[in-house]
């Protein structure tokens, strides 16, 4: 990950639990939504324009993709203690 240029202002933590989902929504006159619930907190990552999608749209789509599967590899690990890679479908 590259280093943050701007300070951080604030922090929200929103943690995983028996009703944390995330989900993948398609639509066929706008851009998809991923929505991340949190029981009663929901959040929507969208794209910068509802009609359309930039090149940094598809750059923040890989990263986000990238961490999340690192975050899923550690979590996973924690809980099971399994090695990240080809490795640990066994």
């Amino acid at each position: 990950m590259t280093r943050r240029r701007t300070h951080r202002i604030s922090i929200i933590n929103l943690n995983t639990g028996r009703g944390a989902r995330a989900t993948h929504h398609r639509y066929p006159a706008r851009t998809p939504v991923l929505a991340l619930d949190f029981g009663a907190v929901s959040v929507l990552v969208t794209t910068t324009a509802s009609d359309q999608v930039t090149a940094a749209d598809v750059d923040f789509a890989r990263q986000l993709a990238r961490e999340a599967d690192a975050f899923a590899c550690s979590v996973e690990r924690s809980f099971r203690g399994l090695a990240c890679g080809r490795e640990a479908a066994a």
